[in-house]
């Protein structure tokens, strides 16, 4: 699938941008079955963010892409890499890997503020996630995103259980606060301070393309009365390499620790396939 010069641009000037039919009702059906399955025999890095007794559920897992073949073939079959790559103006583009969150109905957890890249082991500009969702979903109980905010710099990881920082006691030169964007919002219109915050209606099968340092949280669905699943996939561009934080990445990749490569090398391994173009092509 290729990107057109509209969405191109509107994805390099506002950091995110929906992308409608990215998937077909078979390969929905396909991962709906997997995130079940997911479910059932949740990966290492599962997680779970309502509390014992809440309301609804919010969980999420990730890496689990070599277990699932719905996964894989999404994500390196899909033609989504093919759409990233047009997007970000990259030559090749790289799997990173998926993340599955789901928030059930009548789920007061909010996702806070945040931005992706600073959890990861990654440096460079042609960074996206592309989060497909597999149910229609109302902008007022979807993502948000702060247009632009992805020309600005990193900040601070956060918890989703409290919204803490995800690292503690550590040395933290160059990351900032997330800024209060609730707060901000709240200004006159003129503002200069003020954000532009933006949201999509997405129907199931449509996908948000964002960069990963453009700011973005998620609403509760303590009114929704179906499940909100999000098959999340990461990918790299050309300029995308390895980069050392100061406290703990997520996902961990111990693996690639073990490896101890210096920060600015590409992140050219099996473990993250080129998907494009397509072996062969």
């Amino acid at each position: 699938m290729r990107a057109g010069a509209d969405l191109v641009d509107a994805f390099q000037a506002d950091g995110a941008v929906l992308v409608r039919g990215l998937a077909d009702r078979r390969q929905l059906e396909s991962l709906a079955d997997a995130i079940d399955a997911n479910r059932d025999a949740p990966g290492p890095y599962h997680s779970e963010y309502t509390e014992p007794g809440g309301q609804g559920g919010f969980w999420g897992d990730y890496c689990n892409w070599e277990r699932f073949q719905a996964y894989r073939d999404f994500a390196l079959q899909s033609g989504v890499a093919e759409l990233v790559a047009g997007l970000m103006h990259s030559r090749e583009v790289r799997f990173f890997h998926e993340h599955v969150l789901v928030k059930e109905p009548g789920t007061d957890e909010e996702t806070p503020w945040h931005h992706d890249q600073p959890y990861y082991c990654v440096d460079g500009d042609q960074v996206c996630s592309v989060w497909l969702s597999l149910d229609d979903v109302p902008a007022d109980h979807g993502l948000r995103f702060v247009v632009g905010s992805h020309r600005g710099g990193y900040h601070l990881p956060r918890r989703f259980l409290d919204a803490e920082p995800y690292w503690s006691g550590q040395d933290t030169v160059g990351f900032t606060p997330v800024p209060n964007i609730e707060g901000l919002a709240r200004l006159p219109a003129d503002h200069p301070d003020r954000p532009e915050i933006t949201a999509f209606d997405v129907a199931a099968g449509d996908a948000i393309v964002f960069h990963m340092r453009t700011l973005h949280a998620a609403a509760g669905t303590p009114s929704l009365h179906r499940r909100r699943r999000a098959f999340t996939t990461r990918w790299l561009g050309d300029d995308a390499v390895y980069a050392i934080r100061p406290g703990p990445t997520s996902p961990p990749f111990p693996w690639l620790v073990e490896r101890r490569p210096q920060p600015g090398t590409p992140l050219d391994h099996p473990e993250f396939p080129r998907a494009w173009p397509a072996v062969g092509v």
